[in-house]
């Protein structure tokens, strides 16, 4: 694509988006419309094959923060009205017919140099040699970014863990190696282009513009003889599996990047990045409060009152937590150190919560130990201060039935 493509080709449009449109809603749109027009859902459908490429390529700009930004800042001096405008008659001013392309390319008269040479380093675009007949090779593109999810144990997600996870992408076919042509056989120039891709086409007046070529489509080759797999198209899905550590301390719901483990790049380009979307499965014992992991233990009603040494278990094995004399219902200690791994490299607590457990149908024995209880603590009232804050007449001033 050369840079006179950036300045004449609305892909906001294509993708059917504002132009300050948030990068999930061009991401939604892209989806939408590939699915619509991929090449297996319309076998032969041309038409649909060639919006599928104006899509992809759309995408490939906008979809893309950096190339986004860049092409936004050439449209707004070239494709938007605005900026520079030709001189008397569609010239330079001085007489020499204008030609969009020499923006991009040799300068008037075909000197070497133009604006080719600053949005070049910009944008790492060449422009098209205007009447050489040939274009530059191709720039390598980095692959798509992809988004998978993935269910792992609650104890996996403490420790980190290695998981297995199938991808499916648009990727080269593998049966043509991304030529489009059957085996066996090789593409050809494109008589009209030369292999370039694009041709000059009349604006009206003295005004070209380079269009892409409607025999290649832009591919600068001819298939003869197209692959069965793709039918020409030089691109497939590809499903294949990746091996993705999750790293330690991952919460249920946290989106994990991992750096080229998406869709393979383009002419030696770098591959795209991988997101995972991590959902994690409760502990039937365990639950986590940010670092911390949170446990809840019965203890009995004399272990509360004279005190114990009770055994609690960890993700690492038991300790012992010791209950001082007593001890209410409720109270929660801290087994430092026995938590979630920290980005520090320490690790978080165990907070164990004790709850006083009361026999659901006591023996003689227990009730009279219950009775000669309830003895020895006859003088105290537990509920003494709840009335302290009341009326005169012991009343708060509620008017229901108790």
């Amino acid at each position: 694509m050369t840079n006179a493509d950036w300045a004449t080709k609305d892909f906001y449009q294509v993708l059917g988006v504002a132009k300050d449109a948030p990068a999930a809603e061009i991401k939604k749109a892209y989806r939408k419309l590939a699915r619509e027009n991929h090449p297996d859902s319309h076998p032969g459908d041309t038409a649909a094959e060639d919006r599928f490429k104006a899509v992809a390529e759309a995408y490939d700009v906008v979809g893309d923060t950096t190339k986004r930004a860049e092409y936004d800042q050439t449209r707004s001096m070239f494709g938007g009205g605005g900026g520079w405008s030709p001189g008397p008659g569609g010239g330079y001013g001085d007489g020499v017919p204008f030609d969009i392309n020499d923006l991009f390319g040799a300068g008037a008269g075909g000197a070497g140099g133009g604006f080719s040479d600053v949005l070049g380093d910009v944008f790492g675009r060449a422009g098209a040699q205007r009447g050489t007949g040939r274009r530059t090779r191709a720039s390598a593109r980095r692959g798509a970014d992809l988004e998978t999810s993935t269910t792992i144990g609650f104890t996996d997600a403490v420790d980190g863990v290695t998981v297995s996870l199938r991808l499916a992408s648009d990727a080269p076919c593998e049966a043509c190696r991304g030529t489009g042509a059957k085996a066996g056989t090789v593409p050809r120039m494109c008589p009209d282009c030369q292999g370039a891709g694009m041709r000059a086409a009349s604006a009206g007046g003295a005004f070209t513009l380079n269009e892409t070529c409607p025999t290649c489509r832009g591919r600068g080759m001819v298939v003869d003889d197209p692959c069965p797999v793709c039918r020409g198209a030089g691109r497939g899905l590809s499903d294949r599996s990746v091996q993705a550590r999750i790293p330690a301390g991952v919460k249920d719901g946290q989106r994990i990047r991992l750096r080229g483990k998406g869709a393979r790049g383009e002419n030696g380009g770098p591959a795209g990045d991988l997101f995972v979307v991590v959902h994690v499965q409760p502990h039937r014992l365990f639950a986590r409060t940010g670092d911390n992991l949170t446990l809840t233990v019965p203890i009995g009603f004399d272990e509360a009152v004279l005190g114990a040494e009770v055994k609690v278990p960890t993700l690492t094995g038991p300790v012992t937590v010791k209950v001082p004399p007593g001890t209410p219902s409720g109270r929660t200690f801290r087994v430092r150190g026995r938590g979630v791994p920290r980005r520090d490299g320490l690790k978080g607590d165990l907070l164990v919560t004790v709850e006083v457990q009361v026999p659901a149908s006591p023996s003689d024995e227990v009730r009279a130990a219950a009775e000669a209880y309830r003895e020895a603590t006859a003088g105290s009232d537990l509920r003494g201060r709840l009335f302290e804050a009341t009326g005169p007449t012991g009343s708060s001033g509620g008017g229901g039935d108790a």
